[in-house]
C-alpha cells in the first residue's frame, strides 16, 4: 500500500484489518481472526485454546474474553461505517481519524456457557450518527449455538 497517496475506502478497510491483526499485541494474545471486514460486514473468529478458559472444570471461556472479542467486533463495525462515510484521504488522515475512535459504553449479556472449538463474532450498526455509533453484535460457536449479545457504543468522530 502506497503512504503517500490518497486511499479509497478498500484500501482503508485493509489498512484497519492490518493494524488489528498485527500490532494489537492483545488481540493476538487472544488468538482473534478477522475472517471478514469488507461492505458485507465485519466477523472475527476465536480458535479454542485452554489460554481462553474461564472455569477449568466446565472447560468454557471466559467472561472477559467474550466482553473482548464483542468489544473488537462492534468497534471494527463502527471504523467500517467511518470508512465508508470518508472522502478519500491519505494514510496520515485517516490515521488522525481512527486514533479518535475508541468504546465509549458497552453492555454483555452471556445466554449460555461458552462451549465450542471455535467462536464466531458478528456485528451491525444500530445507528451511526456523525460523532457516535451503536452497534449490536453477537457471539456464536462453531455450531451457531448463540453465546452473548452486546450492543456497543463507540466515538468515531
Amino acid at each position: 500500500m502506497h503512504t503517500q497517496g490518497v486511499l479509497d475506502s478498500k484500501q482503508l478497510a485493509e489498512y484497519v484489518a492490518g493494524v488489528f491483526r498485527e500490532h494489537m499485541p492483545f488481540n493476538q494474545l487472544l488468538g482473534l481472526q478477522i475472517s471478514q471486514f469488507d461492505g458485507d460486514g465485519v466477523e472475527v473468529r476465536l480458535p479454542w485454546h485452554d489460554g481462553l478458559m474461564g472455569n477449568p472444570i466446565q472447560k468454557i471461556l471466559h467472561g472477559g474474553v467474550t466482553a473482548a472479542v464483542l468489544d473488537t467486533v462492534g468497534g471494527l463495525m463502527a471504523i467500517l461505517h467511518v470508512v465508508r462515510d470518508m472522502p478519500q484521504l491519505t494514510l496520515a488522515q485517516f490515521q488522525q481519524q481512527l486514533a479518535r475512535i475508541g468504546t465509549i459504553d458497552m453492555r454483555v449479556d452471556y445466554l449460555r456457557p461458552g462451549k465450542g472449538s471455535e467462536f464466531i463474532a458478528t456485528a451491525n450498526v444500530i445507528r451511526k450518527g456523525s460523532r457516535v455509533a451503536v452497534c449490536r453484535m453477537e457471539l456464536h460457536n462453531e455450531q451457531g449455538e448463540h453465546i452473548a449479545f452486546g450492543t456497543g457504543t463507540y466515538m468515531v468522530g
